[in-house]
């Protein structure tokens, strides 16, 4: 068990190293301007090494909010009100300043920022990553076509509104001015949610 859970930790460590050494690389020089085989070497490994762990180049970009894929899903799952959950959720990250929600000015996070949305085959993996994440939420909202249709609000809600965020401070705002439009938009739209997708309470209390 513990060598196991060792065996894990390292794999895992070796995840986030190669991709903090590419996403470092694409941040320099443009993520066309870097080959695989640039930060294969950048990382001390072979080519087929990287694509062991990597199977396409965004992945290596991707990465970094791979872990937020099932996050809704975790969210939603079990809960007695899962719009107000998720609603609670998104206002927390808020308050931490989560860089998911767009509403953080580390130059580091703006800069990633602008490498995925600034990259066509990264903002089309982006989507991806959305696409499954909708998946994952209405599979726990029940997986037939109205949670799917939920699903699909809900996280284009999420989507929006980290976007404005992003796009707002991205264009020089303070984070300071933005955060208290940021979170009273955030509690509109779940607000609207909720009167739109009322049956999802109706769900789990039936359940």
């Amino acid at each position: 068990m513990g060598e196991m859970g060792l065996r894990e930790r390292k794999k895992q460590r070796m995840y986030q190293d190669v991709s903090d050494i590419a996403v470092r690389l694409f941040l320099e020089r443009g993520f066309d301007a870097v080959s695989v085989a640039e930060v294969a070497a950048a990382a001390g490994i072979s080519k087929p090494t990287l694509f062991r762990y990597f199977p396409a180049k965004e992945d290596l970009v991707l990465h970094r909010i791979a872990d937020h894929e099932t996050e809704a899903a975790r969210v939603a799952a079990g809960a007695a009100d899962p719009v107000a959950a998720l609603g609670r959720h998104f206002l927390a990250g808020l308050d931490r300043r989560d860089p998911v929600t767009g509403l953080n000015d580390h130059p580091e996070v703006l800069a990633f920022h602008r490498l995925l949305y600034g990259t066509p085959s990264l903002a089309a993996r982006a989507y991806a990553h959305q696409e499954r994440s909708e998946a994952a939420l209405a599979e726990a909202l029940g997986g037939d076509l109205d949670a799917r249709l939920a699903a699909g609000q809900i996280i284009a809600v999420q989507r929006v509104l980290a976007l404005e965020n992003w796009r707002r401070i991205a264009a020089g705002e303070p984070v300071e001015r933005v955060a208290p439009e940021a979170v009273r938009a955030a509690e509109r739209a779940f607000a609207r949610l909720a009167e739109s997708l009322p049956e999802l309470r109706t769900r789990t209390e039936t359940r």
